[in-house]
């Protein structure tokens, strides 16, 4: 089974960096995930496997791909079984769309700390589970995707009708 981490086009050292720990490795493992592929953005790894823009090596039961970036994430997202994600509102949308499991890590050295409130109202609606970076293992071993709420699909009527009565059309 496949897990797809993604930290979008930001630095989030923390979540890489523990994505590829043997505590969250072994966790996948244990759970049935033997193969993470990690999208890290400009976030730097710590780790003499690790050279170049892109990698693949085996840790503590699991097959790891690394790279930077790629015009489109889509098909990993699409092959994933699980995804573990940054809370940006862009990647967090499409995966719902796509109806995937999702844990979202909240960075919470951006600024405003807005993936925390993102995360939070959608965690309440039951749409994903969200976790820090000191409990990811934890949260993966506890997680049940089949407990989570489908996103419902977007609906271009009801946004029209939003934009129509904000300018004042309606």
């Amino acid at each position: 089974m496949l897990v797809f981490v993604t930290v979008g086009s930001t630095r989030f050292d923390a979540l890489v960096e523990a994505a590829i720990s043997e505590p969250v490795l072994s966790t996948l493992r244990d759970t049935g995930y033997d193969h993470l592929v990690l999208q890290r953005g400009n976030s730097t790894i710590e780790s003499e496997e690790f050279k170049g823009e892109s990698c693949t090596m085996r840790r503590h039961g699991v097959e790891i791909e690394i790279w930077r970036f790629k015009s489109s994430i889509q098909a990993e997202c699409e092959q994933a079984d699980l995804v573990i994600s940054h809370a940006g509102s862009g990647t967090i949308l499409d995966v719902l769309r796509l109806g995937k499991p999702l844990i979202v890590v909240p960075n919470p050295t951006l600024l405003d700390n807005h993936q925390e409130e993102l995360a939070s109202a959608l965690q309440i609606l039951g749409h994903l589970k969200a976790t820090s970076i000191q409990d990811l293992a934890s949260t993966i071993a506890s997680f049940e995707p089949h407990n989570l709420v489908p996103f419902p699909p977007f609906d271009g009527i009801k946004f029209s009708k939003l934009v129509d009565e904000e300018m004042g059309f309606v």
